[in-house]
């Protein structure tokens, strides 16, 4: 009997301490049954990125409304391997799953039909079994942004706050949601030089698609040679390899240079800071990923969980623009930003979202 007390406590106390292990890259209590997972995609969750952007959205939702998360992190891209994550989630008690970005597109396809008591969020992607054709089942949610009007509005204020000189863009990999930032970015510019009396120029040299979004070191390189071409400001679209462009304004900067980044995604304002609060970020074209994160969970909580659609996030419901705040932006920029914001919403102005005569 004394030998079944002992072997009880001793189960209770490892079981624990691997409760206790298992809870790095998440807290929480609260609701059992309704617990938010996060898989990761290339990159760290402090990517300053759509890692970190999503993860945050999902924090701040559990966190109001007492619910255990974790995040898991793969270890590569692959359909497998985000299907091992999505299913380690799964067998621990998550049915509640968000996976940012389209190579999760297959692996969501799969895990919806396997897993049909979960729920899942794909954010920058459609599920699909490789075919192209796309079954967003009842129990998932699919969701957009409209990239090229966030670039266009994006492109105003930066062609706004600087008037004259030389605009270029790095992309990480060749895909729509990115080329889209581009195109919207180019028509932002275009627009302010020919209806707000601004003079910048971007040339097709200067319009670079790095291939990855995690070489640090070559977006400083892509940054660095285009700085020296005379580029004022880089529109850094690319993960982690805006991350390096961002630290080459930042050693310019500092050296006396005047040389600019727009970010992307999220607000990284605080990754271009240099000293004390002054940054080399002008402002940042977002997409409010962890807002949609954020407006998922909390629609499951009150059971309105949209399963079965895809949605758009765009200007007309605020879901991708500028910062709030930009310190680098005169008030008289911000004004002006605004009333071409209305204009987009009310219809008076259409931002492409196809290349047309831009720059690759």
């Amino acid at each position: 009997m004394k030998k079944g007390i002992i072997a009880l406590a001793m189960l209770v106390f490892v079981m624990g301490i691997a409760a206790a292990c298992g809870s790095d890259n998440g807290t929480g209590s609260g609701d059992a049954d309704f617990k938010v997972g996060m898989v990761t995609d290339a990159g760290t969750i402090d990517d300053k990125s759509f890692n970190q952007g999503t993860w945050e959205g999902v924090v701040e939702a559990a966190e109001e409304l007492g619910l255990e998360h974790r995040y898991l992190k793969p270890n590569g891209e692959t359909e497998a391997e985000y299907l091992q994550e999505i299913g380690n989630l799964y067998d621990a008690g998550f049915r509640f799953i968000v996976t940012p970005g389209f190579k999760f597109e297959t692996a969501i396809h799969n895990a919806q039909s396997r897993y049909e008591d979960a729920k899942f969020v794909i954010l920058d992607g459609a599920p699909h079994s490789g075919d192209g054709e796309v079954v967003v089942n009842e129990n998932t949610v699919s969701i957009f942004y409209a990239e090229h009007e966030s670039g266009f509005i994006a492109g105003v204020a930066t062609a706004l706050e600087l008037q004259e000189g030389e605009a270029g863009f790095i992309g990480g990999m060749q895909i729509p949601p990115v080329q889209k930032f581009n195109w919207g970015f180019q028509q932002g510019i275009q627009y302010a030089n020919e209806n707000l009396g601004t003079n910048i120029e971007m040339k097709q040299e200067n319009v670079i698609y790095q291939g990855t979004f995690d070489d640090v070191a070559a977006g400083g390189q892509i940054a660095g040679q285009m700085f020296n071409r005379g580029v004022d400001v880089i529109f850094a679209c690319a993960g982690g390899v805006g991350v390096g462009a961002i630290s080459e304004a930042r050693t310019r900067v500092q050296s006396g240079e005047d040389v600019w980044i727009v970010g992307v995604d999220v607000d990284q304002y605080e990754d271009g800071i240099y000293d004390g609060d002054q940054s080399v970020i002008l402002t940042s074209a977002m997409k409010k990923i962890g807002q949609s994160a954020y407006d998922m969970i909390q629609a499951e909580a009150e059971g309105n969980f949209p399963g079965g659609e895809t949605l758009t996030f765009d200007v007309t419901n605020d879901g991708v623009g500028i910062p709030d705040e930009n310190p680098n932006l005169s008030a008289e920029t911000v004004q002006q930003v605004e009333e071409v914001v209305e204009k987009i919403k009310s219809g008076e102005i259409t931002v492409s979202a196809e290349q047309g005569d831009l720059f690759e």
